[in-house]
């Protein structure tokens, strides 16, 4: 049975993953019961204000709650609004792709930041994120300034702000519930099937966190829940289009999605304008806007290419992009079970989005890319395969169990995705 909460049986029983991490968190924090910890029958598990170990753990096992944990919890030395703003302070003061962008704004996110509200339940697994997947921390503290920069700019009052930042900061809570190797933390472009699979479930979880165990505005919910969403339908969980998506939630995906094209040591900005811009419709262009005007007042890359080079390398790109429609063509025109017929579909979907992209976008036109530089060609090839992987990885859940047969079809195809 799965242990990811769902809209049913929510938070009854202790997630196996979280308490993981909340345990590894109170060997070196404080995390104390807050309250008489009970299951349903009424039983007690655990007494108020006696630290976690690891006793709970196995008392917890296959346990129904009367309250879910999270509630019953709290991190008595946890994060709070000073170690946000630490940790705000570092990112804007180091070296991050992100740092340019965040420094006309940096007084005002400081300020805001002491502002933000942290519920007991999203301060303990802060904490626990903290101390046990420093990662996640560090990309949730990046959310929060992205967000909250980028609503700055765009005049937004206070409250506006402090929302966003709120939005960007819990973002990804609901990945504490999934198995920690299945995690986004090496970015989500470098995930394999199996991974996405597991991992397409946490803005839901997040959602359900939010909504069931906070006071949090609603609009903070709904925006954690479409953070991976597009504009054009081709984002998950739930694959909304246009107005389906919420204000919020459109800024808090072209923020998740600049994060995840700047993860790399040496990533410049210009990389998340790639990747924003690649397939036009994905994501609001009021924000996307913002981002793209940041990277090209940095300095540019010296290194041009020649003009044969630059247009040798996209016919090459537009050569997978050719393939990979043909090969899902001839797939779909031999398909029978309807779970094949869905998954190619989708396939068919995603990668005329990314079709239209070459062909409405001036970044993929050799005769616009004349002055180009290497480091931009690269960043093009590297979009171009990341979104085929992504064809690759929605296809593939789509389908779910199929056949031997089938299956070994489609994923033959798939890997062609990959191998380009």
């Amino acid at each position: 049975m799965s242990t990811v909460p769902t809209s049913n049986n929510a938070f009854g029983n202790a997630n196996p993953h979280a308490l993981a991490t909340i345990l590894e968190a109170s060997e070196t924090r404080r995390i104390i019961a807050a309250t008489d910890i009970f299951d349903i029958s009424g039983t007690k598990l655990w007494a108020s204000n006696q630290p976690v170990s690891s006793a709970l753990q196995r008392k917890l096992l296959d346990r129904q709650l009367r309250q879910p944990l999270e509630s019953c919890l709290v991190a008595e030395d946890g994060v709070s609004a000073s170690t946000l703003a630490q940790a705000l302070q570092a990112l804007v003061q180091g070296t991050s792709a992100l740092a340019p962008l965040l420094r006309p704004h940096a007084a005002r996110l400081a300020r805001e930041v002491a502002m933000i509200p942290l519920h007991p339940v999203a301060q303990l697994l802060l904490t626990a994120s903290q101390t046990a997947r420093p990662q996640a921390f560090d990309h949730a503290v990046a959310a929060m300034a992205l967000n909250g920069a980028l609503m700055i700019g765009n005049g937004g009052d206070t409250p506006e702000i402090r929302v966003a930042m709120l939005c960007g900061l819990l973002h990804d809570l609901g990945e504490m519930y999934i198995d920690p190797k299945f995690g986004e933390a090496e970015a989500d472009r470098d995930l394999d099937f199996v991974s996405y699979q597991q991992l397409v479930v946490h803005p839901h979880v997040g959602q359900l966190l939010v909504a069931q165990l906070t006071n949090y505005p609603g609009v903070v919910a709904r925006a954690i829940a479409e953070h991976h969403e597009r504009l054009d339908g081709s984002g998950y969980p739930h694959a909304l289009r246009g107005d389906k998506m919420a204000p919020m939630g459109r800024l808090l995906a072209v923020t998740e999605a600049a994060l995840n094209a700047v993860q790399g040591p040496f990533s410049q900005l210009m990389r998340a304008s790639v990747a924003l811009r690649a397939v036009p419709g994905e994501f609001d262009l009021s924000w996307v806007g913002k981002i793209s005007q940041a990277a090209c007042a940095q300095a540019p890359a010296t290194a041009v290419m020649e003009a044969e080079d630059i247009q040798a390398r996209l016919a090459a790109l537009g050569g997978v992009l050719t393939a990979a429609e043909s090969n899902v063509a001839r797939l779909s025109s031999q398909a029978q079970l309807p779970a094949m017929k869905r998954a190619l579909d989708l396939s068919q979907f995603l990668l005329g989005r990314l079709r239209a992209g070459w062909n409405e976008s001036g970044m993929w036109n050799p005769r616009a890319m004349l002055s180009a530089d290497a480091a931009e060609v690269e960043m093009l090839e590297d979009e171009l395969y990341f979104r085929l992987r992504g064809v690759q990885r929605a296809t593939l859940l789509m389908a779910g169990q199929l056949p031997q047969p089938q299956a070994q079809a489609l994923s033959e195809l798939c890997e062609s995705f990959a191998m380009g």
